[in-house]
């Protein structure tokens, strides 16, 4: 949630209220960057959840608590990643299937 939470904030400051949509403002994040980094960052944890079972097998980490919270932190963070997934792509069909 903390990584949403800190996604969040980094969006919120591009978002307009009324007028028309212009060039974002310097400092603000598009919707491809924003992605592109969350994506890197799912990715980041997926690495670090690797490299604790690595060092689990090779005995350098002892304490698995630290392993199975890195794997879990991973697995959540996919979680969400796909559920958004999901959710773009019900918005876009819901935009196709619109008459004009």
């Amino acid at each position: 949630m903390k990584v949403l939470a800190n996604r969040l904030e980094i969006v919120q400051p591009s978002i307009k209220v009324g007028g028309n949509p212009g060039p974002e403002t310097e400092g603000s994040l598009g919707f491809g960057e924003l992605l592109k980094s969350a994506i890197n960052e799912v990715n980041g944890l997926d690495q670090q959840s690797s490299d604790l079972k690595a060092k689990l097998v090779t005995g350098e980490i002892e304490d698995i608590h630290q392993v199975m919270i890195g794997a879990e932190k991973a697995n959540l963070a996919f979680q969400l990643t796909v559920q958004i997934r999901n959710k773009v792509i019900e918005a876009y069909q819901e935009i196709l299937r619109m008459q004009v």
